[in-house]
């Protein structure tokens, strides 16, 4: 695929908020996982959650979309002068000649969770001041995104568990390599709710304390909530050598089992490997990878053998959950950001909480954050169904 700029970009999770405070979070190793407070729960466990969004009522023209999902949203797209960033591409292309890709998981589930404990005791109906469309259904969050920033490109919604804001990357590629638009909003959000606290918990993957992927007690995912997007648009003149570049995106479905990857890692590796021969790459020529690495015994048992297989021991990696959880659909935008800044700042991200490794593990796995000059990272998201995409991040040639 030819490379696309990635012009600017910008990150909330319950660890910071905004690039400047997020490299900061990186690099200090913190985490913002604390004791479940969202929810009143019948079991313990470690949230991620993004401070002040009950308090943030979205004003006047927005009121409609209100819902804890469109709130992150719009924290999201205020911060890091991003939305000036938009601005300017809309003055270039005009408003019909921008995308907007976005993926969710559960979109805005908790305002229905919250309308259906506020249904009529006798009829059973939801309230009359409940609006699903604006609100829960998925295609919502693309719907406010492109409200807010003031396009009228073609849009839609990913939700594929896990991969969901990996892949808008590549359908955004798609789209602007056949001309259907010129640039394009790309990224989601993921917010806290019940259904996912319980459903994971049904599952038996809910970690009691924070997460530690790929370690050798590890017990389960921490869930956290979080909101990424990025602006992609041609790499022209305008863009210097500092300009961060998606540079691969390669995406497969193995449908091995609901809820399980392939044991072997088949899925997760085919995705690498097409992200690489997307970008016209090596192995050897990634400096980094920032792992799916959700902290379950087996999703990091088959990502290990997927990236031993492909890269050997040659490749360090990590995963990032430990600072920001495990944000679901979101975690994909929320991690190209991590390996964008990693790339920017020069620094690998290291594993908050991972104290001993697995011992069966064979891949190079950081520990502790280190400065290191990274030109080209590898992004991998991995969900439910055998969803799986990588993305391949660089410096533009």
């Amino acid at each position: 695929m030819k490379p696309l700029a990635i012009s600017d970009f910008t990150v909330v999770t319950s660890a910071a908020a905004g690039r400047d405070a997020t490299i900061a979070a990186l690099r200090e190793g913190a985490s913002g996982l604390a004791p479940c407070a969202f929810e009143a729960l019948p079991f313990p466990t470690h949230t991620g959650e993004v401070a002040g969004l009950d308090a943030a009522v979205l004003p006047g023209e927005f009121a409609a979309f209100d819902c804890r999902n469109n709130r992150l949203a719009m924290l999201g797209l205020q911060q890091d002068g991003f939305l000036g960033s938009v601005a300017a591409a809309r003055a270039r292309y005009g408003a019909a000649r921008i995308g907007v890709f976005a993926g969710t998981s559960t979109s805005g589930l908790l305002q229905t969770e919250q309308a259906y404990r506020r249904r009529d005791a006798g009829s059973g109906a939801l309230p009359a001041d409940f609006d699903y469309a604006r609100t829960h259904n998925t295609y919502s969050l693309a719907r406010f995104v492109r409200a807010v920033c003031g396009l009228q490109g073609p849009a839609f919604v990913v939700s594929t568990a896990c991969a969901a804001t990996a892949k808008v990357f590549a359908s955004a590629a798609r789209m602007i390599e056949a001309g259907i638009c010129d640039a394009a909003i790309v990224g989601g959000v993921d917010t806290l709710c019940a259904t996912t606290l319980f459903g994971f918990h049904a599952l038996g993957v809910i970690a009691q304390a924070p997460c530690r992927p790929f370690d050798a007690g590890r017990d389960g995912i921490s869930i956290g909530e979080a909101a990424g997007f990025a602006l992609l648009e041609r790499l022209a003149p305008r863009h210097g050598a500092a300009t961060i570049c998606l540079l691969g995106a390669g995406e497969s479905t193995d449908a091995y089992h609901m809820s399980s990857p392939h044991p072997e890692g088949l899925g997760a590796r085919l995705a690498m490997e097409r992200a690489l021969a997307a970008a016209g790459l090596e192995p050897g020529q990634i400096d980094y990878v920032n792992l799916h690495g959700t902290a379950t015994l087996a999703g990091d048992s088959a990502e290990d053998r997927a990236m031993s297989a492909l890269f050997g021991n040659a490749v360090p990696c990590s995963s990032t959950k430990g600072v920001s959880g495990h944000t679901l659909g979101a975690s994909g935008a929320v991690e190209a950001a991590f390996c964008a800044l990693a790339i920017r700042h020069g620094f690998m991200p290291g594993s908050p909480h991972t104290g001993a490794l697995d011992p069966g593990f064979q891949s190079q796995y950081v520990l502790q954050g280190r400065p290191a000059r990274i030109d080209r990272a590898m992004s991998n998201s991995f969900g439910f169904g055998g969803s799986n995409c990588s993305l391949v991040l660089g410096r533009a040639a």
